[in-house]
């Protein structure tokens, strides 16, 4: 996900959390989100969100292949069914 600025995994993490917070029905979203994220200006936390939409439109429209994971001792593995349905209800 290249928006052009370098994000570290601390921005991310909180702007994950923002994102949370602040629907797309929040006034002053944008504006919200960077002061959430601190750092980063309304332009480049919605140059984010829009990489971040585009990225999960290529993974769900398999696009873009999972890792081959290993299977770790006595794991049944990985259900990604399970997965998938905790996501269905994810509306960006």
């Amino acid at each position: 996900m290249a928006s052009g600025s370098t994000w570290t995994p601390k921005q991310n993490k909180l702007f994950e959390n923002a994102l949370a917070i602040y629907d797309k029905d929040t006034p002053d979203r944008w504006h919200n989100l960077a002061r959430a994220v601190g750092g980063k200006t309304v332009e480049e936390v919605k140059m984010h969100y829009e990489n971040l939409v585009e990225d999960l439109k290529q993974i769900e429209s398999g696009h873009v292949s999972l890792p081959p994971y290993k299977k770790a001792r006595g794991s049944k593995g990985y259900n990604y069914m399970d997965e998938e349905q905790r996501f269905s209800g994810i509306h960006i």
